[in-house]
């Protein structure tokens, strides 16, 4: 990835995940994942591959959760692979698309929800 890619937001992103999220890639995953919410809360970031602000809020999150003692459960949404998908969150959730976007669900309904600069591990430690 050149320099300016890093800086600005290439349209490639590195593949080294973090190892506190797990991925909604279909329907099926989604629904797993609000079905867990009704054990304990937990975290979707939407997040915009492409975007320099989506790649620096999530980087800072990241930290800011791996910095608790208890990691929350917390999944990961690529908008731009997946756009059907957070459209059926914003949806089904009654919350409106922003990206980046951190929910926080419990009993299957969003208790929480930030975007930009106002996510933060808070919401859901």
């Amino acid at each position: 990835m050149s320099f300016f890619n890093k800086i600005f937001g290439g349209k490639e992103e590195s593949n080294d995940q973090n190892p506190i999220w797990k991925t909604i890639e279909s329907e099926e995953d989604l629904a797993k994942a609000l079905e867990r919410s009704f054990q304990h809360r937990i975290g979707i970031f939407k997040h915009s591959t492409s975007c320099f602000i989506s790649r620096t809020v999530l980087k800072n999150f990241e930290k800011e959760i791996n910095a608790l003692h208890e990691k929350p459960e917390l999944y990961y949404l690529d908008l731009l692979a997946h756009r059907p998908l957070s459209n059926k969150i914003a949806a089904d959730l009654e919350i409106r698309h922003e990206s980046p976007q951190f929910l926080v669900i419990e009993n299957g309904k969003a208790v929480s929800n930030a975007s930009h600069q106002h996510i933060s591990a808070d919401q859901i430690a």
